[in-house]
């Protein structure tokens, strides 16, 4: 899909997309290889404790998604862009990687799966489909609200505004990250980058069944993981894709919540180099 071409970057490498947009990554490890897509507002640094704990069995691809971290971007977005991305990194560890993606980031490594990337392995952590009538989802205008706080300059209260609304988080938490300069410039840093994950999750939180077609190019072993500590809702979404998919399986990881790929990756690394590794 994408070839690749690479170079030098001063906090690690570069490959080149098929648009011409600069993806930065961190490579570690040695082995098979498996490529970290991460969540709506995270970038590498996000998913770096979980790749040095895979490193040890694995080459691993860390990198920033567009217009995020040190990665570029181009003028107009389309999901098509970051399938791209990962094909050109997948291409840049010789052809073939398996994906581990967690949130919004497990639902493109499958759309990139779905594309017809080649992909070995899906490892995902809680992809956060609706597929319930009455389990909370998002609201109807996200992207219209967020779209608007972006266009008005103010994307402090865009993530504010979807760290509150769609990813549940309580406002006096949001207020007490206010209070960490670093934090917070690099979670507004990322604010543009929303309406991509929202254009990832497309129409599939709207408590309505997954569409099977939509997802029918994922052939590959796949094994969705979730929380315990999680809302049920994430697990009907497991259950959902496991449903769909000829070779998924999903697995409960009690005392786990949303937010365990940066909390707790020691937990959550063994799970992924056990089904990676599985002939």
């Amino acid at each position: 899909m994408a070839s690749a071409r690479e170079r030098s970057a001063g906090t690690g490498d570069l490959v080149v997309s098929a648009d011409g947009t600069q993806i930065a990554f961190d490579r570690s490890g040695t082995g098979p290889a498996v490529v970290l897509v991460a969540s709506a507002l995270a970038d590498r640094s996000d998913t770096a404790k979980l790749a040095a704990l895979l490193a040890e069995d694995f080459t691993v691809i860390n990198y920033d998604r567009r217009g995020r971290g040190a990665s570029g971007d181009a003028d107009s977005y389309t999901p098509d862009r970051e399938i791209e991305d990962i094909a050109a990194l997948i291409a840049h560890v010789g052809g073939s990687a398996s994906l581990f993606g967690s949130s919004s980031g497990a639902v493109l490594a499958l759309r990139a799966a779905a594309a017809g990337v080649d992909v070995d392995r899906l490892a995902l952590y809680e992809p956060p489909f609706v597929v319930a009538d009455g389990d909370d989802g998002p609201p109807g205008d996200l992207a219209q609200q967020v779209n608007a706080l972006l266009a008005d300059g103010r994307d402090g209260d865009a993530v504010r505004y979807f760290m509150t609304r769609v990813q549940g988080m309580p406002g006096a938490a949001v207020f007490f990250m206010k209070l960490m300069p670093k934090v917070w410039a690099n979670l507004t840093g990322m604010a543009r980058t929303l309406p991509y994950d929202i254009a990832v999750m497309g129409e599939t939180q709207r408590g309505e069944p997954l569409r099977p077609e939509e997802w029918q190019g994922v052939t590959v072993p796949t094994r969705v993981l979730t929380g315990g500590k999680s809302p049920a809702a994430f697990r009907r979404a497991a259950d959902a894709v496991t449903e769909i998919l000829p070779r998924a399986d999903h697995r409960v990881l009690h005392g786990l919540g949303h937010g365990a790929v940066v909390m707790t990756p020691r937990k959550i690394a063994p799970q992924i180099t056990e089904f990676l590794k599985m002939s």
